[in-house]
């Protein structure tokens, strides 16, 4: 199994905005994991 090296951005919240808005204009089937796992990511940072 090939280990997956985890990325780490640090991004103001309008820049997170315009990836997910980049990211929508992409077919679903090809950014919906995506798109889930960065919006996972993004709501547990802004509990905060």
């Amino acid at each position: 199994m090939e280990e997956q090296i985890q990325v780490v951005f640090q991004l103001t919240l309008e820049e997170a905005n315009l990836i997910f808005k980049a990211l929508g204009k992409l077919p679903f089937e090809q950014v919906y994991e995506l798109i889930g796992k960065l919006n996972q990511q993004a709501n547990e940072q802004l509990k905060k």
